[in-house]
């Protein structure tokens, strides 16, 4: 924000000598604001006082250059993030978007976080893979100017001013639902006094969602003696490899009751595995699976018998982030942290709620 105002500023004092030196373009603005035959001093002197003006006006509209680093591509709510972020950050809002999809991996996403200050960007946002290492390409924004957003998962720094926002899901309070849902379906079911052996598909390892559904699903058990949890691995948020751990439970435990999926696309792969090895799931099933993200194609999977429930992480931060950058564009204070809201969706409200999502 502070860079923009240097610029306008800047921009104004060049016009400004350009006009007093003579320059073709003052020249130009003046001709046209009055005609040559008939033009005075006194309009002179005005048409020539006109044209800081304008040009200040066109330096106040310069679009706002903002640098995204997306942690990949490896699931259909990250799809839905990455598009909020693309029809939000567009010309015709007044944007142009440096996007950078770092593969999962972080060293990428250091790297572009570089590229970023490098093109003297106005903004970064960062969906970061893992929560830590930020502190020291951060530093780097901070010392260029640029404020940082970070978006979705949350990031552990020793100085929280690297970042100006963060913008995301309550993840501990999505593990909170999980839980919440189970202890209603099982009483509903007539399962409250029942053993019940659970398996967890967790995501990638170190992620904000991955810590905070883990933590929140571990939290709340201990209020429920019965249930145990067999294991926890992580599937790394995609369907190949939420399939190829769940073969793996299968495989070692005979008696699984529930599995908790801490994305949808490793559900996806968790209810290939059951169906491959001769088992039923959903609520008509021998096993009942609960899921995070609440994608279109979990409403689906919930409307064919396959999924139990899925809470939701609202994956549109680009309006919300946009929000944000309007502010600070305006010199106006802004929250630290912005929760979206979110809600919970069990496989008999899914027909009727697909049609009004977004995503």
């Amino acid at each position: 924000m502070k860079k923009r105002v240097l610029s306008f500023l800047t921009a104004a004092v060049m016009t400004t000598a350009m006009i007093l030196s003579g320059c073709s373009g003052a020249q130009t603005a003046a001709t046209t604001a009055a005609p040559a035959a008939t033009e005075t001093k006194a309009e002179t002197t005005a048409a020539k006082t006109e044209a800081p003006t304008t040009t200040a006006a066109a330096a106040e509209k310069k679009e706002i250059v903002v640098g995204f680093s997306q942690v990949g591509a490896e699931s259909d709510w990250r799809t839905a993030n990455t598009q909020s972020m693309k029809t939000t950050f567009t010309e015709a809002n007044g944007y142009k978007l440096i996007f950078d999809d770092a593969q999962q991996k972080q060293e990428n996403q250091l790297k572009a976080v570089r590229n970023f200050i490098q093109q003297d960007v106005d903004y970064i946002v960062i969906a970061p893979v893992t929560e830590t290492g930020w502190d020291t390409v951060l530093q780097e924004a901070k010392d260029a100017g640029i404020p940082v957003i970070i978006v979705d998962r949350m990031i552990n720094v020793s100085d929280d001013s690297l970042y100006t926002a963060w913008v995301g899901s309550n993840f501990l309070q999505e593990g909170y639902d999980a839980v919440a849902w189970l202890d209603d379906y099982l009483k509903k079911n007539n399962k409250a006094d029942s053993d019940i052996n659970i398996v967890t598909l967790q995501g990638t390892i170190g992620s904000s969602a991955q810590i905070g559904r883990t933590n929140g699903v571990e939290e709340k058990m201990k209020d429920h003696p019965k249930w145990k949890m067999l294991e926890r691995q992580t599937g790394e948020f995609t369907q190949a490899k939420g399939q190829e751990v769940m073969e793996s439970f299968l495989k070692t435990y005979k008696d699984i009751n529930v599995v908790i999926a801490e994305n949808d696309n490793m559900a996806f792969g968790a209810i290939d595995a059951i169906k491959a090895a001769g088992k039923t799931c959903g609520p008509k099933g021998d096993i009942t699976i609960i899921s995070f993200d609440a994608v279109a194609a979990a409403f689906d999977s919930m409307i064919a018998g396959d999924m139990n429930v899925s809470v939701e992480c609202n994956p549109l931060h680009g309006p919300r982030v946009a929000e944000i950058i309007q502010k600070l564009e305006k010199g106006e204070k802004v929250d630290k942290i912005a929760y979206v809201k979110e809600g919970v969706f069990p496989a008999d409200t899914a027909a009727a709620e697909k049609p009004k999502r977004q995503y």
